[in-house]
């Protein structure tokens, strides 16, 4: 199976060197989508093997993902890895990832932190427990941990949807289409790395606005 990575990054000088080469282990084709950083990251991606994208300005998550699907359609992989640049998904948990996309004939496969809270902040774990249970009942199809960035989804998700949000709902819109659809979502377990120095990008109010207003437009137009 011919897989590319994506790591969508914002700022992240300080991460992005160890996550690089540690999946140069994999030997996969790395490519970072600079969101606009202000910092090096871009310069310290190029000098560890990355392919870089890098956006003029900030457009959001979902607009760095979207450009990322682009360039595996393009290239022609059979599959992409999405997981984040700040540290917090661990490369070593790819080969699961790959070996069961192989045995299985599911589409997008998930990765899941809820089997294991005690790491967890705790308003990370009220928003994943809560979203995760809305997503499940609207797709009618159980995710345990619909807020992950940490899947592997396959080329023929990228072929058939047009996915039309910018930042953090688009990992929510790629859920609900693809179950929707009736395609099959697994979830495998991860490990993660919660640093408390590092601020989320998120801000809450307005990502959850965003979601409302993306769940009100896809029923409205479906």
């Amino acid at each position: 199976m011919n897989i590319c990575v994506i790591v969508p990054t914002y700022n992240e000088a300080e991460n992005i060197a160890h996550i690089i080469k540690k999946l140069k282990n994999y030997d996969l084709e790395v490519v970072v989508i600079d969101d606009g950083s202000y910092d090096d990251t871009s310069k310290i991606a190029e000098a560890c093997g990355a392919k870089v994208i890098k956006n003029l300005k900030n457009e959001g998550k979902g607009a760095a993902l979207k450009k990322g699907f682009d360039y595996v359609l393009k290239n022609n992989f059979d599959a992409v890895i999405t997981m984040d640049g700040d540290g917090q998904h661990l490369p070593e948990d790819i080969p699961k990832f790959i070996k069961r996309a192989e045995e299985s004939n599911a589409s997008i496969f998930i990765g899941n932190r809820m089997y294991d809270l005690k790491n967890m902040p705790l308003t990370r774990k009220i928003t994943n427990l809560a979203m995760s249970a809305f997503i499940s009942f609207i797709v009618k199809q159980y995710i345990p941990d619909t807020q992950c960035g940490f899947r592997l989804i396959k080329k023929e998700i990228l072929e058939r949807f047009k996915f039309t949000t910018q930042r953090y709902e688009t990992e929510s819109e790629i859920l609900i289409k693809t179950a929707k659809a009736k395609y099959r979502i697994e979830s495998l377990p991860i490990n993660c790395v919660y640093r408390k120095y590092k601020k989320s990008q998120i801000n809450p109010l307005m990502d959850t606005l965003r979601f409302i207003w993306f769940i009100i437009r896809h029923y409205i137009k479906h």
